[in-house]
């Protein structure tokens, strides 16, 4: 793994790298000034070439999942999202190209990402002060997603990669391919992905055992306790798969640009359709019999003879259309060194389908975004970026069962980062102020306008030529967002609460909520040696009025009721990552990370991922390569009030890649992956369906990736 702090020079060789760009041409991604590699103190992890081909999973969540700091969220096979340093959700902010994807992922934890991370080129992964260029709320992190959707080169001749994989897991089957060629000063890029799977094995019982008991116990009257038990005879239990977990998808892209000799401009079009079942367990209910009285008959005769058993399955149904329009211009003046600009239009729809087909809730997003930074030249010693970028969408749910109304959504941020050079000590200074507008459509909801402003400021000291330190300081306010605001919106009894069936809850926000604000501090050593390499990082990020969603100890039906509170909140951890040169064919990488959080007067923190520590050990010679890892995990037994405790667990994984060359242009090459080797019992504590869903058993991923 590529674990670096350094500037944007960095960030642009590991997609340099990837897209074998001309020397001449570099794009500015994560941070936005290109200093020397080494000189900025900004925490940065660059997943690229063939590192990224290797870790590649079907999620974001899964293929970062084995970085320092990094863990997943998941939801079933189909649903990984990335948590960094504890923050999930809205406070992790997922970029495609340096801009949002604009999906409802982060909404929910049932929603997927519209980002497949088989056709990236670079991920690129920011951790505290450095995330406010993209956003304010991005407290816990920036997650970058790069491909070629819009090329930005010329080819000199047409480059094809085919990739073809099974894993046998989920029985999945995948299929990628792109291509890439020019036609005089124009370039064209085409893409394609097909994945299909079928329900997850598993070691062991699906829902784990004493999961309702644990989670219900001393909560229920003598009445409710008989009925509670009636409900966990009928609740099936699958023993070696987790039921209605199948699904399948696809994506396709199609981009052009003109490239001219000192920048180039170009359009993309993406779609991706994707279908997939939530596990069984998290959303059973007795619909007929819950909700019968609030239809009219004839709802109930119809409502009540399809569903049944069959209302215990919930699907969803996404597609996904995003247009884009990309520019860039280097040296336009003598002060202008580069120009970025970027509009997307998006369309996004999902439907939450129950039993044969009948849709619960529609969730949808339309909008447009854009982001204009321009970097200028090095004055008087200092060298920076400035930008505005701005985004209006039309965000919300419909439907018998919409919990979240449609809610107009605007918002402009202006962001400015500066450096300054000295002998042996770099200070970098960012500031960005950010406004927000909701206006709800459907509903008599008082909209709420908020101005947030960020600072951060940091420095790195070149103690000599083998060791850094690097010191990071930032205070960031995020918005409220539309579901903690407005969930069930008006809520005058328990009683009537509009439940989420895809996460099994009652979820309440509060359209009162202020700006979250944070204070955070990020410490950094970096050694290098002959054979050996060490960063350690130590961090505290202080919330004051920190919103988050705690499980209240009641139930309505036997979902449970989950508020969106706001409280002040400590976070704090560290990470280690070192890695030895055992000899030249031979390297060895470990690291360890944890995160503790705390939520003033509500005890710990919920869905914080445990203590962990790793290491892979990495072979090559001619052209054989292979791996063997380890990730040990430790019990999680501080989950948050009335959240399920997870047991520990060590993970083996093994695999190894031949690559076959067949001439000068064009190679073969063929993987193999053992995952979970000792199928152990993998329950993430950061999922919110950790208790009816484990993480796949022992599996085999064989797969062949033809280039030229």
């Amino acid at each position: 793994m590529k674990v670096l702090t350094a500037s944007i020079l960095t960030a642009m060789a590991a997609q340099a790298a990837a897209q074998a760009e001309d020397d001449n041409v570099y794009e500015i991604v994560t941070t936005a000034i290109h200093t020397n590699v080494g000189e900025t103190s900004l925490p940065i992890t660059v997943l690229a070439g063939e590192e990224l081909r290797n870790a590649t999973r079907a999620t974001i969540g899964e293929t970062l999942a084995n970085l320092p700091g990094i863990n997943s969220a998941s939801f079933g096979p189909a649903v990984g999202q990335p948590v960094i340093r504890g923050q999930q959700g809205r406070r992790v902010l997922v970029l495609n190209n340096s801009i949002s994807n604009a999906d409802v992922s982060a909404n929910s934890a049932d929603h997927a990402n519209t980002i497949e991370p088989i056709l990236a080129d670079a991920i690129e992964v920011l951790r505290g002060p450095s995330t406010l260029l993209f956003g304010s709320g991005a407290m816990g992190g920036v997650v970058n997603v790069i491909d070629r959707r819009v090329p930005r080169r010329i080819f000199e001749s047409p480059e094809f990669n085919l990739e073809t994989r099974h894993n046998t897991a989920a029985d999945e089957s995948t299929i990628v391919g792109s291509l890439d060629f020019s036609t005089g000063n124009f370039s064209w890029h085409l893409d394609g992905v097909r994945r299909e799977w079928n329900d997850l094995d598993v070691p062991g019982f699906a829902i784990a055992e004493g999961y309702l008991e644990e989670n219900h116990e001393g909560e229920h009257d003598e009445d409710h306790d008989e009925e509670h038990a009636e409900h966990e005879e009928e609740m099936e239990n699958t023993f070696g798969y987790v039921g209605n977990t199948g699904g399948e998808s696809e994506a396709f892209t199609f981009g052009g640009s003109f490239v001219f000799d000192n920048g180039f401009i170009g359009l993309a079009v993406n779609r991706i359709d994707n279908t997939y079942g939530l596990p069984e367990g998290a959303h059973t209910h007795e619909h007929e019999e819950e909700h019968g009285e609030e239809h009219d008959e004839d709802h109930d005769e119809e409502h009540g003879e399809e569903h049944g058993e069959e209302e215990k399955n919930v699907f969803i149904d996404m597609a996904r259309i995003r247009y884009d329009l990309t520019g860039e211009w280097r040296n336009l003046t003598p002060l202008i060194e580069h120009v970025d600009y970027r509009l997307t239009y998006t369309e996004y729809e999902h439907n939450e389908l129950e039993g044969i087909g009948e849709i619960g809730t529609t969730f949808s997003n339309e909008g447009w975004q854009q982001r204009l930074q321009m970097t200028h030249t090095e004055t008087a010693g200092w060298h920076g970026v400035f930008g505005i970028q701005t985004a209006d969408e039309e965000f919300g749910a419909v439907g018998e069962e919409s919990y979240i109304p449609v809610v107009d959504v605007s918002s402009m941020g202006l962001f400015l980062v500066e450096d300054y050079h000295m002998e042996d000590l770099t200070l970098e200074f960012g500031a960005r102020f950010n406004k927000d507008e909701y206006g709800p459509t459907n509903i008599p909801a008082p909209g709420r306008d908020f101005d947030t402003f960020s600072l951060s400021v940091s420095a790195l000291w070149d103690i000599s030529p083998l060791a850094s330190f690097g010191a990071n300081w930032s205070r960031s306010e995020r918005a409220p967002s539309v579901e903690e605001l407005y969930s069930n919106f008006g809520l005058a009894d328990i009683e009537g609460c509009v439940i989420h069936f895809a996460t099994s809850a009652c979820e309440i926000g509060n359209s009162n909520f202020s700006e979250e604000e944070s204070n955070n501090f990020d410490l950094q050593v970096n050694l290098t040696l002959e054979n050996m390499t060490l960063s350690i990082a130590v961090f505290n990020n202080d919330f004051d009025n920190y919103i988050a969603q705690i499980a209240t100890g009641e139930e309505i039906d036997e979902f449970a009721v989950r508020e969106y509170r706001q409280i002040d909140a400590s976070f704090s951890g560290f990470e280690v990552d070192a890695t030895f040169l055992l000899s030249d064919n031979l390297s060895l990488n470990l690291f360890a990370d944890t995160v503790n959080g705390r939520l003033d007067g509500n005890g710990d923190a919920p869905r914080m991922p445990p203590r962990r520590i790793g290491g892979r050990l990495d072979y090559s010679l001619g052209n054989w390569s292979a791996f063997l890892s380890v990730l040990d995990a430790a019990r999680q037994d501080s989950p948050g009030d009335f959240e399920l405790e997870t047991d520990g667990y060590t993970r083996w994984d093994i695999g190894a890649n031949y690559q076959m060359i067949l001439n000068a242009e064009s190679e073969i090459t063929w993987y193999i992956r053992g995952r979970n080797l000792g199928d152990e019992e993998i329950r993430l504590s950061t999922s919110f369906l950790r208790g009816f869903a484990p993480e796949a058993g022992r599996s085999i991923e064989v797969g062949a990736r033809f280039s030229f």
